[in-house]
């Protein structure tokens, strides 16, 4: 093969090589990631247990602060918010994740991340 056919079937190959021009492009960071309780002992419970699935948009979860997500869920009471949160509910695991959190602090945890502060 000539050299010049070769060098022009490896610059080919090479362009092929690039960004996928089918490929979705990739999804923005979340807001909900660089939000954190005020307090700091609720912050590192959010941290630890909340925010791996309240901060990640593909988990399926209300996005922390994201008040359109949050509003069929706060329709229902924070008495069954706490339900959900104790007992599980779809993919939320029983006490969200946190085995010694108070009552008071779920629903601290939940005004925070549904931006409802009088829930």
């Amino acid at each position: 093969m000539p050299r010049t056919l070769c060098l022009l079937m490896f610059c080919v190959m090479l362009a092929a090589c690039g960004k996928n021009q089918d490929s979705p492009p990739a999804a923005p960071a979340s807001a909900a990631a660089n939000l954190r309780p005020a307090d700091a002992a609720l912050a590192s419970v959010y941290d630890q247990s909340c925010k791996a699935c309240h901060a990640t948009p593909a988990s399926g979860a209300p996005q922390t602060g994201d008040r359109a997500a949050w509003a069929p869920r706060i329709a229902q009471g924070m008495g069954t918010l706490l339900e959900h949160t104790v007992s599980g509910y779809k993919g939320m695991p029983p006490l969200g994740s946190c085995g010694d959190c108070s009552e008071d602090e779920f629903a601290a945890l939940i005004r925070f991340m549904s931006a409802e502060p009088g829930l």
